[in-house]
């Protein structure tokens, strides 16, 4: 036996005695101590007052779908991949003609019966980053250009990719499997939404909605991936070939933060994957392991709004979790993973915000999560919830998306999934 699979059990093994953290919030208990006993309850009255709380106290007010917004699809090509796919382009500018640029990628397989679902992804390097296809135009935006884990990211140049970064993020990426399995695979990178770097709301959509950043509440960089998310699915609802009633959203690490919060502020999103969002994602505050709430706001001020600060040094004294995020998303699916060694995460935790959410599943008809206790490394466990974690660190690999895709076929295939409303 490796050291590696001796500390998978050992692991596994002390989380089977691992209990949800004291005071926790019963997501079916009303602010008035009223309990929410029917999906009426629910949606009329406990959810709204959530959506409420996690606006005004943690991720910022976000604005409406603008007026002004306009698409310019620039590139469309039929043979796209080998043949494999049809590669479209699509230009979308929020503050219109004269304003910020967001790129959406689509690929929708070719020699499928249509209109087929998608998965939607915000990636971390640009969309020429996740494919080496010469056809997807190189990003304008500023990029990263520090030592990447898991990008080569030598061809960045005063902040600006290259030809040479083309693929870089593409083992995170399974472009070609994606379509193999009937679904259109669609992305935006972050920073053509939101800047994630200094200085701060000076770049992306945050400069059109200035009142936005004068209270405490202000939109956050979070919130802004989240409303970015809905802007690309605006796009996608004018594209014949893609069913915008199936289409899911993924995120990894602060993205899938973002996944999580655009699932439950916008109900046309069809099912949610997030990869190791760790904390303010699907990981528990309360339990006081990881990533804290301090740090978050200390390294980076910009994701949450300044309201949230005043829970720095708090976690476990927290009234709201992110199990609540989660129930927000119900009755349609959310699929959570971990990974053994991504610590900052608390895979452990992320489980835990994922079971917490299952009443709410149940009381609307769906299912909730069936593990009694944290599975076994490489075991994905899928109801109306889904989870896995799998041995490694802090990454987005071919098993992970295995999981997803499994998921997706059981939810999304052949079939429009559970809704919770009209448009955001």
């Amino acid at each position: 036996m490796t050291f590696r699979m001796l500390f998978s059990l050992i692991a596994a093994a002390s989380f089977t005695r691992a209990e949800m953290p004291d005071g926790l919030a019963d997501p079916l208990s009303a602010a008035d101590a009223s309990r929410v006993s029917s999906p009426a309850q629910w949606m009329e009255k406990r959810r709204p007052e959530l959506l409420e709380w996690f606006t005004r106290h943690m991720y910022g007010r976000s604005p409406g779908r603008p007026e002004t917004m306009s698409f310019e699809a620039f590139d469309r090509d039929p043979k796209a991949l080998g043949g494999k796919a049809t590669r479209i382009q699509i230009a979308i500018r929020p503050g219109g003609a004269e304003g910020p640029r967001i790129d959406l990628l689509v690929y929708v397989p070719n020699g499928v019966k249509g209109p087929v679902p998608a998965i939607l992804g915000l990636n971390f390097w640009g969309n020429h980053a996740i494919h080496k296809d010469p056809g997807i135009r190189i990003t304008g935006s500023w990029v990263e250009a520090r030592a990447g884990r898991y990008v080569d990211l030598s061809g960045v140049q005063e902040n600006r990719a290259t030809d040479a970064t083309r693929g870089v993020n593409a083992s995170q990426w399974p472009v070609e499997e994606i379509l193999s399995r009937g679904y259109a695979l669609a992305t935006v990178y972050r920073e053509d939404i939101a800047a994630d770097h200094e200085p701060y709301f000076k770049s992306g959509v945050h400069p059109l909605f200035p009142k936005h950043q004068e209270t405490d509440d202000n939109f956050g960089t979070i919130a802004a991936w989240a409303w970015g998310f809905s802007r690309a699915l605006d796009a996608l609802e004018k594209e014949p070939a893609i069913d915008a009633r199936r289409v899911a959203i993924f995120g990894f690490s602060r993205l899938g933060k973002a996944a999580l919060w655009a699932g439950a502020t916008d109900p046309r999103i069809a099912m949610v994957i997030s990869n190791e969002s760790g904390a303010g994602g699907a990981k528990l505050f309360r339990r006081a392991q990881g990533e804290d709430i301090q740090r978050l706001n200390t390294h980076f001020p910009h994701w949450f709004c300044r309201n949230f600060r005043a829970w720095n040094g708090r976690d476990r004294e927290i009234p709201f979790d992110q199990h609540l995020v989660i129930s927000l998303i119900a009755p349609r699916p959310v699929y959570v993973a971990s990974a053994l060694d991504d610590k900052h995460s608390d895979p452990e935790g992320e489980f835990l915000g994922a079971k917490a959410a299952e009443p709410v599943y149940r009381l609307l008809g769906a299912q909730g999560l069936p593990a009694a206790s944290w599975p076994a490394p490489g075991v994905s466990v899928q109801g109306g919830i889904g989870y896995h974690v799998r041995n490694g660190g802090h990454d987005v690999t071919d098993e992970d998306w295995k999981h997803y895709l499994d998921f997706a076929d059981k939810h999304l295939a052949g079939k429009a999934p559970l809704r919770t409303g009209g448009n955001p």
